[in-house]
């Protein structure tokens, strides 16, 4: 399922000017360097013991579990880069904005005598600073899925079916069934 938390995640990502580490040592190493060279944290993060983190470190051990190298991919790019990442973040609500590619199920709450039934629509939009930084915002405070869904469908409620306050008055967007999703800083 397609979550709007990872596509904003998968967004700002694209701003690293650098490739992400790509071998468990290297990667190993690079969490080891973010928390103070502490082998007990990094085996905490990762839920393995302290002796195979340094295995890891050493390259004596070079492929790990796949579900041990997903939670190490994870975890590496979620602290990669954290300069160009927030300066991705400022620009996007700022200036740029962001661009939204989306395919879902659309519902409305509408004026009596219009249609409110939900239909399947594919939206490009550049949505503007405010609503960038306001998704961004949210998504920075932990806020869950459903909230920033709700935030997306106010800013595609806002751009596109409202178009700026200059038509459908008082129409209120819901974002249901995603079934492709994409962000672009």
């Amino acid at each position: 399922m397609v979550t709007v938390g990872e596509e904003l995640d998968k967004a700002v990502q694209g701003a690293f000017t650098r490739p992400v580490p790509k071998s468990a040592g290297a990667q190993m190493r690079y969490l080891l360097r973010q928390h103070q060279r502490s082998t007990r944290r990094v085996a905490e993060l990762l839920g393995i013991s302290q002796r195979t983190v340094e295995r890891y470190v050493r390259n004596q051990i070079k492929r790990p579990r796949p579900e041990l190298a997903d939670r190490l991919e994870r975890e590496v790019r979620a602290r990669w880069q954290p300069q160009v990442r927030a300066r991705a973040k400022q620009a996007a609500a700022a200036t740029s904005g962001i661009m939204i590619d989306v395919q879902a199920r659309f519902g409305y709450t509408a004026a009596a005598g219009s249609t409110d039934q939900a239909r399947v629509r594919h939206l490009t939009l550049a949505l503007p600073p405010r609503h960038a930084a306001r998704l961004l915002e949210a998504q920075g405070d932990g806020v869950g899925e459903d909230d920033l869904r709700e935030l997306a469908a106010e800013a595609l409620g806002e751009v596109y079916f409202r178009d700026s306050g200059r038509r459908a008055h008082g129409l209120e967007v819901e974002l249901k069934d995603i079934v492709d999703l994409e962000f672009k800083l």
